[in-house]
């Protein structure tokens, strides 16, 4: 009995020693499997590939910091380099992100997508990762040397076709930046809040879809008029169920309409945008920099130019004022939900867009947004 005991008491000890064995050999990393890959698949189609999340971004927009706004609690925490395009988030709104997050003035500065691409400026700023917009990406020279030095590329879009690209974008940003659940939480919301609108609207034939004019940067110079095309806010329009009047001329996502096409169409809704980069000019100023009746007061004088008091808007007192910073970026959102109530205000009476806003601020933005960024006229 004795010597059985012994044995069992030998065989219990060899097992014992071996799972020791075995947790040390997993605790020293030897048997523990390499963390996965991230695959990427940019809105070009093109795939890329990060052995670990990028912590040192290089974006050429500075709306895709409040993209990475909605999946940080510090968004700026995440940026190697951007272009310090200010007007395009508002000056107050960039006050608001230095206030939070000082470290917005030490990073490197880059050419904007509106400028010219400097491949030399993306490679001195050593990104993990560099975004870039699908109407400003890499050329494949340009491309190919980013790359040589080590720096993976890819291209997303919040401007050329939002309703289409928004959502894998965000989904790419949150993927590259071990963000992917509040990248699908945020997601996931904003559909919620599109699909609900889009239901309201099902099956309205043509003849009630009134004719939208949406002039962009109303009246910051002397010629008339820019205009969405096919892509960007016109996408927007046509899905609220209205008719974007410069869809029929312009084939590109932005471009310019003359008046006297513009008399022609008679607009039963105007909408202007602007934001603080209008100072200076006769147009239209609105943000959280101004008041609503400052803001009523530059888009009375926008549509005072000539030829705007016979649009049918003006008669039937449609005119309409929004942030331009409110495009273009996943905050179109509330763009969505103001031009549905803009253009359809029967079906939309209901809908409160300052509510959308107060749960964004809440449950996702690290900064929050502040307004007026819309003002209709009386």
């Amino acid at each position: 009995m004795l010597r059985r005991f012994r044995a069992d008491i030998a065989a219990s000890t060899r097992r014992v020693a071996a799972g020791l064995a075995v947790l040390a050999a997993l605790l020293s990393g030897s048997t523990l499997p390499a963390r996965a890959e991230i695959a990427l698949t940019d809105v070009t189609g093109r795939e890329v590939t990060l052995a670990a999340p990028a912590k040192r971004l290089l974006i050429d927009d500075g709306r895709f910091l409040i993209a990475l706004a909605l999946l940080h609690r510090d968004p700026v925490s995440v940026l190697a380099a951007w272009p310090r395009d200010i007007n395009r988030i508002g000056a107050r709104t960039y006050e608001a992100y230095r206030a939070k997050f000082p470290a917005i003035e030490t990073l490197a500065k880059v050419a904007s997508s509106a400028g010219a691409l400097s491949v030399e400026q993306v490679v001195a700023a050593r990104p993990d990762l560099a975004v870039f917009s699908l109407g400003s990406q890499p050329a494949p020279e340009e491309r190919a040397r980013i790359e040589a030095a080590g720096i993976p590329v890819v291209v997303i879009d919040f401007f050329t076709h939002p309703l289409t690209n928004l959502e894998p974008s965000l989904t790419l940003l949150g993927a590259a930046t071990d963000a992917t659940a509040p990248a699908a939480a945020f997601l996931a919301f904003r559909r919620a809040r599109i699909d609900a609108v889009r239901a309201k609207l099902e099956g309205p034939p043509d003849t009630e879809r009134p004719r939208v004019f949406l002039e962009p940067h109303a009246a910051m110079t002397a010629d008339c008029c820019n205009s969405p095309g096919r892509g960007n806010v016109g996408d927007i329009i046509e899905a609220v169920g209205g008719t974007n009047i410069g869809a029929a001329v312009i084939p590109r996502a932005f471009g310019k309409l003359n008046l006297e096409y513009v008399i022609a169409q008679d607009p039963q809704v105007y909408i202007a945008t602007g934001g603080s980069h209008m100072e200076g000019t006769a147009g239209l100023l609105i943000g959280p920099e101004y008041s609503p009746a400052r803001a009523r007061e530059t888009l009375a004088g926008v549509v005072a130019r000539p030829g705007f008091a016979g649009f049918a808007a003006v008669r039937d007192h449609r005119v309409h004022g929004l942030s331009h910073q409110m495009l273009n970026s996943p905050l179109d959102l509330f763009t969505v939900e103001i031009l549905a109530k803009w253009i359809h205000p029967e079906r939309f009476a209901g809908l409160d867009v300052d509510r959308t806003v107060a749960e964004v601020n809440e449950r996702f933005l690290a900064v929050p947004v502040e307004g007026p960024n819309w003002i209709s006229l009386d």
